[in-house]
């Protein structure tokens, strides 16, 4: 069943945030083809288990979540030498047709109904521009939210034998929650488009409070020889629906999946992540890690889809979540869908708590129970540690668990 459009929500509303922006008419009809979509999409696909529905989105009220008009962050870019990374009215204005060519492209704004959401009312997002032949090592976004509701748009191109690798932080800015009394909701789109032998690694980490509902989408095609990567740490909001995807379109692409997350209190996490093999000779790791204290609930899906003509695939999965409390919660739904026989693919998930033996181990030791305890969490996130190969990402999410055992 379609979700209702909210009484606040109307094309004067959208006309209003595009006029704001001076954007071009081809944007505008895109925002409000959008708009008209909502009442007939559906919400994001969620995993169900026999009289369970693991996350609820149709229960949001974004009645009282969104307020279009009164949107507000602070988002500091960081370029790298030969690279454009620009607020979206500046890239509008100067890459005008780069924009119109690519936006769109690779997520179809009417995907559900939270991407046409998004699509309609985005006030901020960056567009990364990577010309042929660029290496641009460090480029970085930092996002925080001002407002009760905040939608975000980025995108990525990186042509070919170009070379990016991206770091994102989303946060909220100091004194938000006074200035917002009640739950707020922050949406972001991220798409990236890898040109023939280019490489982007795309790492994020959400450290949003505890009052914010938080949906992302980011996905990447990849050309020819292209490999695109994503980073996902999630350790903030109260709800996060994440999806991560990769088209892998090209003959010899390749893509990686990383992603952790760490759970207390009531939050909430269904992550998903999600890769299409149409080209010969690709390749894809999907690694995902997370921890669950006190009442905190997660969902995993992981979709390793290898098509047709797809010879001579590499495919693999691995998923774990460790449970530290009694009342969490957890469940995972790992799935291989093969349309050939020449494919070499696996998958693994597995739920369970600190094992019994290793912490009676350290404590018999004179390892204080919950100092080892802390050391069995930390140990427990090397291996997807180990695979992010951004140093100061990989430092600030070991930084974060590390704050949060504590």
């Amino acid at each position: 069943m379609s979700t209702q459009l909210p009484a606040n929500l109307s094309e004067g509303t959208v006309r209003t945030i595009s006029e704001e922006r001076d954007e071009p008419d081809w944007l505008l009809q895109t925002r409000l083809d959008a708009l008209a979509a909502l009442e007939d999409l559906e919400m994001p696909s969620v995993i169900e288990t026999p009289g369970r529905r693991w996350t609820n989105l149709e229960d949001l009220d974004f009645e009282s979540l969104v307020d279009p008009l009164n949107q507000s962050d602070e988002t500091e870019r960081v370029t790298a030498e030969g690279a454009r990374v620009l607020d979206f009215e500046t890239a509008l204005a100067e890459h005008g047709e780069l924009v119109e060519e690519h936006f769109g492209s690779v997520t179809d704004p009417e995907t559900n109904y939270l991407t046409a959401l998004s699509t309609a009312l985005f006030t901020t997002g960056t567009v990364i521009y990577v010309p042929a032949g660029v290496d641009a090592e460090d480029v970085k976004v930092r996002a925080e939210m001002n407002s009760r509701s905040l939608f975000s748009h980025t995108l990525v191109v990186a042509e070919e034998n170009a070379s990016a690798t991206i770091l994102e932080r989303i946060s909220n800015g100091d004194g938000a929650a006074a200035e917002v009394d009640g739950d707020r909701y922050f949406s972001n789109l991220v798409e990236v488009v890898g040109g023939e032998n280019a490489y982007v690694q795309y790492g994020t980490l959400q450290n949003l409070d505890e009052d914010v509902y938080n949906f992302t989408l980011k996905r990447g095609d990849a050309d020819t020889y292209s490999t695109v990567n994503w980073i996902e740490g999630n350790i903030g909001s109260r709800l996060t629906r994440s999806d991560i995807e990769t088209e892998l379109t090209g003959d010899s692409s390749e893509s990686k999946i990383v992603g952790a997350f760490f759970g207390h209190e009531d939050q909430h996490f269904d992550i998903n992540a999600r890769v299409w093999h149409h080209g010969e000779h690709t390749t894809a790791d999907l690694v995902t890690r997370g921890v669950l204290d006190d009442e905190a609930r997660s969902v995993y899906e992981g979709v390793q889809d290898v098509g047709r003509d797809a010879w001579d695939t590499s495919s693999y999965q691995r998923e774990n979540t460790l449970m530290l409390s009694d009342e969490s919660e957890a469940d995972a739904s790992p799935k291989l869908i093969i349309h050939n026989h020449d494919t070499e693919a696996s998958h693994s998930a597995t739920v369970g708590q600190v094992d019994a033996e290793d912490l009676f181990y350290m404590t018999s030791r004179s390892i204080p129970e919950n100092t080892a305890r802390n050391m069995l969490v930390e140990g427990f996130f090397v291996p997807v540690l180990e695979e992010v190969e951004v140093d100061e990402l990989r430092d600030d999410i070991e930084d974060l668990i590390v704050a949060r055992l504590d």
